[in-house]
């Protein structure tokens, strides 16, 4: 993997585990999440400082994005994806600091995100309406349709990690041409470009799954709620 790309090289090696400058970043943003979530729920108070404020602010717009979507069971699901949606944020953003690289440029890193949220579809789906009652949705209208069901289940994930993959590594090397082209003349509708660009792929990305995630929820709810009618 190292080859394909000039912003992904080789750290080091453990015997044949490739640690690369992806996992390394990935992991430094995960530590550093993890930290400003415990230290953000440390000393909560009926009158939140400016810190308090603007946690509250982020976790109420993604609150309410999510119940837009899935009214009946956000708080279910709204653990995964406000953490989705943060990580590639913060993920994206990573390039804007010297000498680091977005890890959502490496191929491998948007793919396990997307077999992540394949698996949580899948998860959320059964946990909701049952092995059973999940499965049989496949067969639905007709069973004649269950291959299209099962290339759709595999398309749309590699098109998750391929879509977010192919917009900040073209992103990363727009703004190498840019830099190299003009200099530091530019620098700064770059950098602009660079924070919008990043911020609308997290919130695309994150909105699929959870459509993704209110498709299988809803798949026999919506179901019974005809029959009812």
């Amino acid at each position: 993997m190292a080859s394909s790309s000039s912003f992904i090289t080789e750290i080091m090696r453990i015997g044949p585990l490739v640690i690369t400058n992806t996992v390394v970043v990935t992991w430094g943003i995960m530590l550093v999440l993890g930290f400003l979530a415990w230290a953000a729920s440390r000393h909560l108070s009926a009158t939140p400082g400016p810190w308090q404020v603007v946690v509250e602010g982020i976790v109420a717009s993604i609150e309410a994005a999510i119940r837009s979507v899935l009214p009946d069971h956000y708080r279910q699901v709204m653990p995964f994806i406000a953490t989705l949606w943060i990580f590639i944020v913060v993920a994206n953003l990573a390039s804007l600091i010297p000498g680091l690289r977005s890890p959502t440029g490496d191929l491998s890193l948007t793919a396990g995100l997307a077999i992540l949220v394949f698996l949580a579809v899948h998860w959320y789906g059964i946990r909701t309406n049952g092995l059973m009652s999940y499965l049989r949705h496949y067969l639905q209208p007709n069973p004649i349709l269950l291959p299209f069901h099962l290339i759709s289940e595999i398309t749309r994930t590699v098109a998750l990690a391929v879509r977010l993959f192919g917009n900040i590594f073209s992103l990363q090397m727009a703004a190498l041409l840019v830099l190299l082209v003009a200099g530091f003349l530019a620098p700064v509708p770059v950098l602009m470009l660079h924070i919008i660009e990043a911020v609308v792929q997290a919130y695309i990305f994150g909105m699929l799954a959870l459509i993704y995630v209110a498709g299988a929820i809803q798949s026999q709810q919506l179901k019974f709620k005809r029959e009812k009618e």
